[in-house]
Parts: C-alpha cells; structure tokens; sequence
C-alpha cells in the first residue's frame, strides 16, 4: 500500500472530504488533501477554510494509489470539470488502482465512463448521472476497486470502506472500537 490522493476543490462537503483524511490517517493509510486550486486553502461549501497538503500541479499523482472524490456542491461540479482530475481516475480505474466518490461525486465516475458494469451509490437525485451503473441504496458499495457512497451522513462507513479496503475488516473493528464508533 502506498499513499492515497482526496482531491479538494473549493465548494467541497468538509465533512465528507476530512473524515476521510481523519479515519484514514488513524488508519495509519498515507493521505494527501491535493488542492485543485490555485493554492493549498480551500473553502468548503459551508465556509470552512482548511488547508491541503499540496496543489495538483505540484502533486506526484503517479506514486498515488488511490483517487478519492469528496462530493459537494459546487466542489463536485469543479472536480468534474477539472481535466486532470479526470485524467487521474480515468488512469487509475484502468490500472486497477482505487477510485472511491462520496455524495454527487460518483456522477464524476459516472461522466468518466468508470461505473460501466458496476454497483455504485449516490446522493438522493444524482442516480441518473452515474451512467452505466447498477444505483444501489446502500449506505456504501463497494465493487472492485470503485467505492462510493451516499453523502454526508454516510461518511465514516465510506472512509471505514476504504480503510478494508487496505488492509482488513478487523483493522475496521480496531478502529471503531477506538472511535467509539456502533
């Protein structure tokens, strides 16, 4: 396992983009926030500031093994109008490597051609941009190595997800259990 890339586009759900980074990095799974931006600060889509580890033109994206797209709005719309962003999970989806969308942004997969032939879950709403796709309403699906899920409520299972994903489901129990989580 190498590292993980959660791009940040600024209009992005803070919730569903730093739980990520949070479980992930408890996980002791390398992640880095790669700003599509301009610069490392990103303002979510309720005004959260934070900052990102790097900028994507500054970002190694090959030594990445995995393409995670938290959803939001106007942040989805950003990353899936970003051509390097699309560029990247269309590259890893081809290479086998994870790409794993949360919320609106598995309808960036969808546009891409990534969820041909698989289950995926989405936002209440989105279930007709994710062309090609079984739309399932699981909190979280995963089917090789796409995972998605549903929005902000759904968070911590979404991140839990990728962490099996990694390493194994009782990494997954250690970890709930320290995050006192169900």
């Amino acid at each position: 396992m190498g590292k993980t890339a959660i791009f940040m586009a600024d209009g992005c759900e803070e919730i569903e983009g730093l739980t990520v980074v949070d479980v992930l990095r408890r996980a002791g799974i390398a992640i880095d926030m790669v700003s599509i931006g301009e610069t490392c600060t990103v303002t979510g889509s309720h005004g959260i500031k934070f900052e990102a580890d790097t900028v994507f033109e500054e970002a190694d994206l090959e030594s990445y093994d995995a393409a995670i797209l938290p959803g939001g709005m106007p942040g989805t719309l950003k990353l899936g109008g970003h051509e390097g962003v699309n560029s990247v999970i269309c590259s890893f989806a081809q290479k086998g490597k994870l790409v794993a969308a949360i919320c609106a942004a598995p309808s960036v997969l969808g546009a891409a051609g990534i969820l041909k032939g698989k289950r995926a879950a989405c936002h209440p709403g989105f279930e007709d941009k994710l062309t090609g796709a079984s739309v399932l309403e699981e909190t979280v699906v995963t089917d090789g190595n796409v995972i998605t899920s549903r929005g902000m409520g759904t968070a911590i299972d979404f991140a839990l997800a990728i962490v099996e994903y990694y390493k194994d489901a009782s990494a997954v129990c250690d970890l709930k259990q320290k995050l006192v989580y169900r």
